[in-house]
C-alpha cells in the first residue's frame, strides 16, 4: 500500500521437523504426498497462497496510473497422516518369548525388558550393531506375532509397518518352547501372517535364526536343528544361537554385515538392483495405503463407532533407541 514500488513483506515458509523414516499421507485422497528418508531432507506438503499484484503490474505507456489491484490467493488446506517407520538394516520377527528381545540385548547397546512371559516387549525397539570402529548396521526389534495377527489378534500386526524399512529379516524361533509348543508350527504361523499383512513384506530377505540351543541336549542339538529345517522346507540360510549366552552371535551379525554391504554396493554399481529395490519399496507403500483405505472404509461403514476403537496402524508411543 505504500509508494516506490515497494510490496508487502513475503511470508516465512512454515517448517514442520519430523524424524528420518516418516511417511505423509493425505488423508483424504491417500496420496503419499512425501518419504522423509534422509537426514536434511525438506519436502513441501502444503503450498502457500500466491501473492496479491499492486497498481504497479498493470502500468502500461497508455495507463500510467492504474487503479487496479488484485488480492492474494489462499494457501492449500490439507488433513495429513505422518506414519512413522523405524529406519533399520535388519529387523527381527517371531513368536513372543523367541528371544527377539535378548538377541538385541547381546549385539547392541539396546536394553528392551526381557522376561519370562510373552509379550514383554511393548514398543519397537532399535539397537546399533557395531562390528568396529566405522562398521556398524541398525536392527529393529518390534513385538512378537501371534497366530490371528492379521486379523487384529495380538500386539505385533500393528508395529510390522516398521520392518517395511529394513533390508533383511532375522526370523527367530525357539527351538526349546517352555510350553512344549512345536516350534514348526509356530515358524510357519508367523510366515502366514506375514504374507497376509504385506506380500512384498513377505518377499523380503528373511534368515532362520534357530534360539535357545543351550537349553537343549548337546546330543539333541543337531537333530532337533535338521527336524525343523526338513518339516520347514527351509533351504535359505540358517544359524543355531544361544542368545542369552551369546553363542554363535557374532557369527550371525558377521554374516549380516557382509550382506548387507555388498547389497549397498551392488545398488550403486547395477541400476537394474537399484531399482527392484525402489520397486519392492513402493510396493510395500502401496500396501500401506491400501490398508489405511480399507481401515478408513471400515469406520465410514460404521460412524457409531466408539472413540476407542484400536487402530492396528496406529502406533502413539515411543521407539525405544540405544546408539
Amino acid at each position: 500500500g505504500m509508494g516506490r514500488q515497494m510490496s508487502g513483506k513475503a511470508g516465512d515458509d512454515l517448517h514442520v521437523k519430523v524424524p528420518v523414516g516418516t511417511t505423509v499421507i493425505d488423508e483424504d485422497t491417500l496420496e503419499v504426498i512425501a518419504d522423509v528418508t534422509e537426514i536434511g531432507q525438506v519436502v513441501v506438503v502444503a503450498q502457500g497462497g500466491r501473492r496479491g499484484l499492486g497498481n504497479i503490474h498493470f502500468k502500461s505507456s497508455t495507463n500510467r496510473a492504474p487503479r487496479r489491484t488484485t488480492s492474494g490467493t489462499e494457501g492449500e488446506r490439507r488433513n495429513l497422516r505422518f506414519e512413522m517407520k523405524v529406519m533399520a538394516d535388519v529387523g527381527l520377527l517371531g513368536m513372543p518369548n523367541a528371544g527377539k528381545s535378548t538377541l538385541i540385548r547381546a549385539v547392541s547397546a539396546a536394553k528392551p525388558k526381557v522376561a519370562d512371559y510373552p509379550f514383554t516387549t511393548l514398543v519397537p525397539n532399535l539397537g546399533v550393531v557395531k562390528l568396529g570402529m566405522h562398521e556398524h548396521f541398525v536392527m529393529a526389534d518390534v513385538p512378537g506375532l501371534i497366530e490371528g495377527a492379521s486379523d487384529g489378534a495380538g500386539l505385533g500386526l500393528r508395529f510390522l509397518k516398521h520392518l517395511t524399512r529394513t533390508r533383511l529379516l532375522f526370523h527367530v524361533v525357539d527351538v526349546a518352547p517352555f510350553d512344549e509348543t512345536d516350534p514348526v508350527e509356530a515358524a510357519q504361523a508367523i510366515i502366514h501372517e506375514l504374507g497376509e499383512f504385506s506380500p512384498a513384506l513377505a518377499e523380503l530377505p528373511r534368515w532362520l535364526v534357530l534360539n535357545k540351543f543351550d537349553l537343549l541336549p548337546e546330543g539333541e542339538r543337531e537333530s532337533r536343528a535338521e527336524e525343523i529345517l526338513r518339516r520347514l522346507g527351509w533351504d535359505g540360510p540358517v544359524f543355531r544361537i544361544s542368545a542369552i549366552s551369546s553363542d554363535n552371535t557374532d557369527t550371525l551379525v558377521q554374516a549380516a554385515h557382509r550382506w548387507l554391504t555388498e547389497q549397498r554396493q551392488l545398488e550403486n554399481e547395477d541400476e537394474e538392483a537399484a531399482e527392484r529395490a525402489r520397486e519392492m519399496r513402493t510396493r510395500m507403500e502401496e500396501e500401506s495405503v491400501a490398508r489405511t483405505e480399507a481401515r478408513l472404509g471400515r469406520r465410514r461403514k460404521r460412524p457409531d463407532d466408539d472413540d476407542d476403537d484400536v487402530d492396528d496402524d496406529d502406533f502413539d508411543g515411543e521407539v525405544e533407541y540405544a546408539p
